[in-house]
């Protein structure tokens, strides 16, 4: 451009002879204002007309990266692809079959008393069980991400109690009756029954909200991105 305004220079100023004095051309010079003026305008205007396209394209890039990240989270964390959205529109599917998450495990004590009388004779057991109680995600329930310029919204089931697994039986007491004796019957049906106590004591323990809120800290940790991480619970059928 500035080679321009100096060729221009040279046409604007000129001499009616050789050797004469010289004289500046205003009609020439207001050509070339004029000009320059126009090439401006042109830049600017085909800068801010294509703004909304190029803002755009680079704002999906960027959410496209974010999704990838959060993929890469989950997959890390889970083995689990999620279904990913952009802007409402389906970016990655999810392929990962059936897939469990265990965010917090804690130790649980029970005890439990069986008593039983019959024609005046009485039979009694009395257990106490340990065990260790897992909870975390069940993760075969659907599991999407949605991508939005303002949040990354995660939607998954609540946590559960995922297994209690048994540390350690102790028999209390074990008083058989008169007549009425502890059959095995008995015992297998009182063992049955520890699992079941120690997977709802671990329940109102406080750890299911525990672990919901684990897992927000550590995909806050593993998604480095301008926008919040969201989670949203589904509530969902409790398995039998």
């Amino acid at each position: 451009m500035w080679g321009a305004v100096l060729f221009w220079g040279h046409d604007v100023v000129n001499s009616e002879k050789p050797g004469g004095r010289r004289k500046f051309s205003w009609p020439a010079a207001f050509t070339l204002s004029v000009l320059i003026v126009a090439a401006l305008s042109t830049f600017i205007f085909v800068r801010l007309e294509t703004w909304p396209a190029r803002t755009a394209s680079q704002g999906t890039a960027e959410l496209e990266r974010v999704g990838r990240d959060v993929r890469d989270a989950l997959v890390d964390m889970a083995q689990l692809t999620p279904r990913v959205t952009v802007n409402n529109r389906i970016y990655l599917e999810r392929t990962t079959a059936t897939a469990e998450l265990a965010i917090l495990s804690r130790q649980i004590e029970v005890e439990h008393e069986f008593q039983h009388t019959w024609a005046g004779s009485t039979k009694r057991v009395k257990l106490h069980g340990t065990f260790t109680a897992k909870a975390g995600f069940d993760l075969q329930h659907d599991v999407a991400v949605d991508l939005q310029p303002d949040a990354i919204a995660i939607s998954l089931p609540h946590a559960t109690i995922l297994g209690v697994e048994q540390k350690q039986i102790e028999v209390l007491a074990f008083e058989n009756g008169f007549w009425n004796r502890i059959s095995a019957a008995d015992m297998e049906a009182q063992l049955a029954t520890l699992p079941e106590l120690a997977r709802q004591k671990a329940s109102d323990s406080g750890i299911l909200a525990e672990a919901e809120s684990a897992l927000q800290t550590q995909l806050n940790e593993r998604i480095h991105a301008e926008r919040p991480v969201r989670l949203i619970f589904q509530e969902t059928a409790v398995k039998d």
